[in-house]
């Protein structure tokens, strides 16, 4: 039976949209429910930058709500995809797209790939968001003075995640809210449940649903007997040192995320409105948080003042979701801000969690943390394959190029053989958005690891699908190149949105 009454606790990005998602998904199966959101005022975060997948966008059109509003109360900017610089070697650059282009194509696998690949071209002329990145362009276009979407596709954001929790809040409905810091718990002696939480206020809340949102401090589901499953023995990097970045008067607005290859590590550069939200994320067993600031000021050529030292625990919980308690954002899973997993992860652990809810039993749970765990794995091997790299240039990049995890390792050896396709990926449940081939290509193919020969092979074995790839690549290419021409600029889009100060 769907839980009455649902606390969250921890407000920020992961808690708003757990309280709305849920709330929605009640009502829709009208199911009485009250939610309450616990956060406190005291407890700040520092706006450095965050990025999205297209689901984040998705989700607002689900709510109703208007894209344009957000982009403007909060800050955000476009991003259609990731700039990795030199990650192969010291001077290359390859971009990420995240849109799909075999989903206009009508192929049933994906031919198009195979084509770029088999050519020595970029998998990336094929994709409409690679032409908009190119040239600094938004989505949408004006046609008799509206702005209408350039292309089919989904597009992600970059923000201030404190600004669009608060924006989240804003829009949230029916869901009650407490100012206020969790203390302690109260359990049932037999069952384990979570019966109240006791606050710093001397106030008892009770409920039937408790979702932890508490990012690092895990307020909730630390108490639980959860079990933290490192995974630092194969992802390189456990530390990142955050700061600012100034955005120049009139400088362009890239609408991609910067991931920068250093020499113990890599830099992100998230664009915002205002400002550039950046970091160093390195490994502390080859330079100390001091030679990495230094090391970044030498790249930039000036010093920046750094926000925060984190350090890195990579892993996850092996049960996101015991007892009555379910974990979401940081305080279920830890990895580096590589390719925008966090709210990602989120929002679709989100929908699964919706989709059981009516009948929480113990197979629900089991199916639930099941989930979790594969999409938190297969996010470990996806940032694991950026770091297959021709470089050996420092200490760090020659570790490296050590061990792979058994699963990424057995991927790359069939992928040797051919381009990857949906047949390579397990659809994941509900068949929710998951990091497929579309993803898995561009970097595959930026780093030199797709196989041209093989891939003519391929073609050679298929005439027909050669022939419509060819045909198919030519136009999308051609029909993308004028398209992105059409667009609005980034940043003249981002000013529209402020009539009042626009010049």
């Amino acid at each position: 039976m769907w839980p009455r009454r649902i606390c969250v606790v921890g407000g920020g990005t992961a808690g708003w949209l757990a309280a709305m998602m849920l709330g929605d998904s009640a009502r829709r199966g009208g199911h009485p429910c009250e939610v309450t959101v616990i956060e406190s005022s005291k407890i700040g975060t520092i706006g450095v930058g965050e990025g999205t997948t297209a689901v984040f966008r998705q989700m607002l059109q689900h709510f109703g709500l208007n894209e344009a509003e957000f982009l403007a109360a909060t800050g955000a900017t476009i991003k259609f995809g990731i700039r990795h610089r030199d990650w192969r070697r010291k001077g290359h650059s390859y971009d990420g797209p995240i849109d799909d282009p075999h989903l206009v194509a009508g192929m049933a696998v994906n031919a198009l790939d195979i084509y770029q690949v088999s050519q020595g071209e970029s998998v990336g002329q094929t994709h409409l968001f690679q032409h908009l990145l190119n040239g600094n362009r938004s989505p949408f276009a004006m046609v008799q003075d509206r702005r209408v979407p350039i292309g089919p596709y989904h597009h992600a954001f970059h923000f201030d995640q404190a600004l669009a929790g608060k924006w989240l809040r804003s829009k949230a409905q029916a869901i009650a809210t407490i100012d206020d810091q969790v203390q302690g718990l109260e359990r049932h002696p037999e069952t384990g449940d979570i019966t109240a939480l006791r606050l710093e206020s001397g106030a008892r809340v009770e409920a039937e649903l408790f979702i932890d949102c508490t990012g690092f401090r895990r307020a909730l589901i630390g108490p639980m007997g959860s079990t933290w499953v490192r995974y630092g023995d194969m992802l390189p990097v456990n530390r990142a040192i955050p700061f600012w970045l100034d955005i120049p008067p009139g400088e362009e607005i890239e609408p991609c995320t910067l991931a920068w290859a250093q020499g113990s590590g890599w830099m992100w550069k998230i664009p915002t409105q205002g400002r550039y939200g950046c970091g160093y994320v390195f490994s502390d067993a080859h330079i100390t948080p001091d030679q990495a600031k230094a090391e970044i000021e030498g790249v930039l050529g000036h010093p920046v003042e750094i926000r925060n030292d984190i350090r890195i625990d990579a892993g996850r919980l092996d049960s996101q979701w015991t007892h009555n308690c379910v974990a979401l954002g940081l305080s279920s899973s830890f990895l580096e801000p590589l390719e925008a997993t966090s709210i990602h992860g989120t929002v679709v652990q989100l929908m699964l969690l919706a989709s059981v809810l009516a009948k929480p039993d113990d197979r629900a749970r089991a199916a639930f943390n099941a989930a979790a765990a594969r999409q938190v794995d297969d996010f470990r091997d996806f940032i694991r394959l950026h770091y297959v790299s021709e470089r050996r240039d420092t200490p760090f990049w020659r570790d490296v190029a050590g061990s792979l995890p058994d699963t990424l390792a057995e991927k790359l050896a069939a992928w040797a053989r051919k381009v990857p396709g949906p047949g390579d990926f397990v659809p994941f449940p509900m068949d929710l958005p998951h990091t497929d081939h579309h993803l898995h290509v561009p970097v595959l193919d930026g780093l030199g690891l797709l196989n041209a020969q093989t891939a003519k092979g391929w073609l050679a074995a298929h005439p027909k699908l050669r022939a419509d790839a060819r045909r198919s690549a030519r136009a999308l290419a051609t029909e993308y190149r004028l398209a992105a021409r059409r667009a609005i600029g980034h940043r003249a889009f981002l000013s529209s949105l402020h009539p009042e100060t626009a010049s």
